[in-house]
């Protein structure tokens, strides 16, 4: 499971070609290979989020990429961080997950969540649905998917989706490991404890102890034994080898995408030892990994490097 990933999350690189699109994405994969990261994600979105950038700029269907991906790399695991639920059936979603593995020998992971970026949904004709509704979704999904993945063929007769003998083959090359993204207390996290194997959590630092308090809860109550899931937390990052590249690097992204300024706080930026000490103290809260994203300087060779070096000695 993740303990690090690299999450790519952002397609807009400056003086980037489209015919250098993939190849400067492909860069990062490696890089994050190559240092130490174990999984490498991408956003399942169709539009950029409003935190990254302008809802026009590039964004590369997931599943497509991901299998692109696989044939450039060969150890890290593949995933979306995280498939919206809504997006697609849950049979087809159960197919899509299943060639990822095959065609990554194996690679594949499965993360998904409830999806709530409605504007996405009412663009391009996804049903949004109440928040209840996104929820009682994903709880069928789950059931669904889970069977086609572990050969099973499940039948259900629900409220949002009907499926009979639902047949998977062939089937993933192992098991898949299951991610669930979010933080919510009551739904998300005892569907954690229900279904998944990795829990990531987006949420700040100071909350992390009462989200594990919470999953440690649901667990006790299913009969899940909690050292059976992996927490990982979502964190962004700029790193460069002094202080100063990387407080310029991070100062020339805010400028060029005036959107990411919201992200300031949150943004982890400075020289190995800054972001090292910063990570280890993250790490001593009780997660087991972290997720990762570099939308500031990624793209830049190197970096994604750099980050990898730094962080994997962490994680062990």
């Amino acid at each position: 499971m993740t303990k690090l990933g690299y999450q790519i999350p952002n397609f807009t690189y400056p003086d980037t070609t489209p015919d250098r699109l993939f190849p400067t994405i492909v860069g990062q994969a490696v890089e994050a290979e190559e240092s130490g990261f174990d999984t490498v994600l991408v956003m399942d979105h169709f539009y950029q989020l409003p935190i990254l950038g302008a809802p026009d700029e590039p964004m590369i269907e997931c599943y497509t990429l991901l299998s692109a991906l696989a044939q450039h790399t060969s150890t890290v695991r593949l995933s979306s961080l995280v498939t919206g639920n809504t997006y697609r059936n849950p049979t087809l979603l159960a197919k899509t997950v299943t060639a990822l593995d095959l065609v990554s020998g194996g690679r594949g992971q499965l993360g998904i969540g409830a999806g709530w970026f409605e504007l996405e949904h009412d663009s391009l004709g996804y049903e949004f649905g109440t928040f209840t509704d996104r929820f009682e979704k994903l709880e069928e999904a789950l059931q669904i998917v889970l069977g086609m993945l572990a050969g099973t063929a499940p039948s259900l007769d629900g409220k949002w989706y009907r499926v009979s003998e639902a047949l998977n083959v062939p089937a993933p090359l192992s098991k898949i490991p299951v991610m669930i993204g979010g933080g919510g207390e009551k739904k998300t996290l005892r569907m954690v404890a229900q279904y998944a194997d990795e829990s990531n959590l987006i949420c700040p630092v100071e909350d992390i102890p009462r989200k594990l308090d919470a999953l440690a809860e649901h667990c006790e109550r299913l009969g899940r034994n909690r050292s059976e899931i992996t927490v990982s937390l979502q964190t962004s990052a700029c790193i460069a080898p002094t202080h100063d590249q990387a407080v310029a690097e991070f100062e020339d992204y805010l400028q060029r995408n005036p959107a990411a300024e919201v992200r300031r706080a949150s943004t982890i930026v400075g020289d190995p030892d800054e972001v090292g000490a910063h990570f280890t103290d993250l790490l001593a809260t009780g997660v087991d990994g972290v997720t990762v994203n570099a939308p500031a300087n990624g793209h830049v060779h190197g970096r994604v490097s750099l980050l990898g070096r730094t962080l994997a000695p962490l994680v062990g």
